[in-house]
């Protein structure tokens, strides 16, 4: 019988593959057999090292998504890399700190232009070239906990997040019938650069831990099972959903 989780012969293109989790995204997947189209917006020679050790084929695409610039080029390096582009995994996302009273415009629209705006237009390209062989493809964002609740001191984030929640959804609507899959993970407490400031405040860091059935925080390889999951031939009649890795922090 087939593997469904085989990803032998599929290009995945992953945003912020250069740390964190998705560094850990695209090292499941090559592992999986996907070959691995890697945007970032630094160098990604860790990523490119664990990814070659899987034996794939590996591309790095240097690109700020903090604008639309890099878009198109990002898509057209992909496909001539790697033929198509099978899945994307929306993964880039910052994050800014600040009581909502006092929180700028700038924080606002920084945060909104990577984690939703650049999101959607990339997402938008890649399925046009899904759409255009009719080979359709998996599309997979990387949303939050804050997709589903409000948070504290993250404004932008948490709209951002609640936003991709949504977007998500509605693309699922427009494009399951046309062979796209679109979903999403929504990650809890990851040991990752976005939640150093919480890691390092000890009264923070027991509250979470404290809540956390699990009782630890996440390393990013637990995400790993959940994209190739989502990116295989076993999710082909998921659309839509919104899956927690979370350590069973929303069932508490």
């Amino acid at each position: 019988m087939k593997n469904p989780f085989d990803l032998t012969g599929k290009t995945a293109v992953v945003t912020g593959a250069n740390t964190g989790l998705g560094r850990s995204i695209a090292v499941a997947l090559a592992e999986a057999g996907a070959g691995i189209v890697a945007v970032g917006r630094s160098a990604m020679d860790e990523t490119e090292r664990l990814c070659r050790e899987a034996g794939v084929a590996f591309h790095a695409v240097q690109a700020d998504l903090s604008s639309l610039e890099p878009i198109e080029r990002t898509v057209a390096e992909a496909v001539a890399g790697g033929g198509r582009i099978d899945i994307l995994v929306n993964n880039a996302g910052i994050i800014r700190r600040a009581d909502a009273i006092d929180f700028s415009e700038k924080d606002w629209d920084d945060v909104m232009n990577v984690n939703l705006k650049s999101t959607f237009f990339l997402t938008q390209a890649a399925a046009r070239t899904m759409l255009a062989d009719g080979l359709g493809g998996k599309i997979i964002n990387i949303a939050s906990l804050l997709s589903f609740q409000g948070g504290i001191r993250i404004p932008s984030y948490t709209a951002s997040k609640s936003g991709l929640a949504g977007l998500t959804r509605l693309l699922a609507c427009e494009w399951a019938a046309k062979g796209i899959n679109v979903n999403a993970i929504a990650p809890g407490y990851f040991v990752t650069n976005n939640t150093e400031a919480l890691r390092d405040d000890p009264k923070r860091s027991s509250e979470i831990l404290g809540r956390i059935p699990a009782g630890r925080w996440g390393d990013p390889g637990d995400l790993g099972g959940a994209a190739v999951f989502l990116a295989s031939a076993a999710a082909d009649y998921v659309h839509g959903i919104v899956l927690p890795v979370d350590g069973g922090w929303l069932a508490r």
